[in-house]
């Protein structure tokens, strides 16, 4: 496993955001975590990427506990990582190739020459070749995101951790991007591991989904078993005709 979640709970003030989860995360895989918002999606990423400490349970990368890490070591760890986020959160004063290029100089020392070609190499991993000297302001919503993933691959990572990622985009460009994260995953043999509120992308490019509902694991496992899921939160969840709020039969 790539990453595992044993018995995971994470508290703000009286709140408890996460109770006892339980989540493994398959090595090669893209797995979807889905759920209402507040559920604790986000804090799970917190967690897995060691920005934030459980109040009880263990977080294994690489079958590492990431908190029981001393700094330098989790900061190593943390190398493994990639991220998309979800506005892309790319620099606007900055070129498309500065600002994939912004990691590799934080963190690696390249020449001038083998950063050129990583940067060109991770650009036409997501079908952006050649767009090095744009600005953010010249590319499309759907442009924005790939350069984002760009400079989420350009370290090389093993694990690609995505926040909405078709979060503001048209249907079409939503499904574009939807056919970027399998291609992308097939190719590289990477963790890909994605929040999102989009039910039809969780449908395209799960491996594995997990729901979260009320601090819990509500459902985990292949698409087709936790869809086919005999739950009414599970099945009103995923079910995009269905109107009102969810509520427990």
């Amino acid at each position: 496993m790539a990453v595992v979640l044993d018995g995971v709970s994470k508290r703000f003030g009286t709140v408890t955001v996460l109770d006892r989860v339980t989540l493994h995360i398959p090595r090669g895989l893209t797995t979807v975590i889905v759920g209402p918002s507040g559920t604790g999606k986000s804090t799970l990423i917190k967690l897995i990427t060691g920005l934030m400490k459980p109040d009880a349970g263990t977080v294994l990368v690489d079958g590492q506990d990431i908190h029981a890490l001393p700094r330098a070591q989790l900061m190593a760890l943390r190398h493994k990582f990639g991220m998309l986020f979800q506005d892309g959160a790319l620099f606007h004063g900055l070129t498309v190739a500065q600002n994939v290029a912004f990691p590799l100089r934080h963190h690696l020392k390249l020449t001038r020459e083998d950063e050129a070609a990583r940067v060109e190499e991770a650009l036409t991993q997501v079908g952006l070749p050649g767009l090095g000297l744009r600005t953010p302001d010249q590319l499309s919503g759907g442009q924005r995101k790939r350069v984002g993933l760009a400079r989420a691959l350009v370290m090389k990572p093993q694990i690609v951790l995505f926040d909405e990622p078709t979060s503001g985009l048209d249907p079409v460009t939503s499904a574009a991007i939807d056919e970027l994260i399998v291609g992308t995953r097939k190719a590289l043999g990477l963790t890909f591991v994605v929040i999102t509120h989009d039910v039809e992308s969780c449908r395209v490019i799960a491996d594995r989904v997990g729901m979260l509902w009320d601090g819990t694991l509500r459902a985990f496992g292949p698409p087709q078993d936790v869809l086919s899921r005999d739950d009414a939160v599970v099945r009103q969840f995923f079910d995009r005709q269905s109107q009102g709020p969810i509520r427990v039969g």
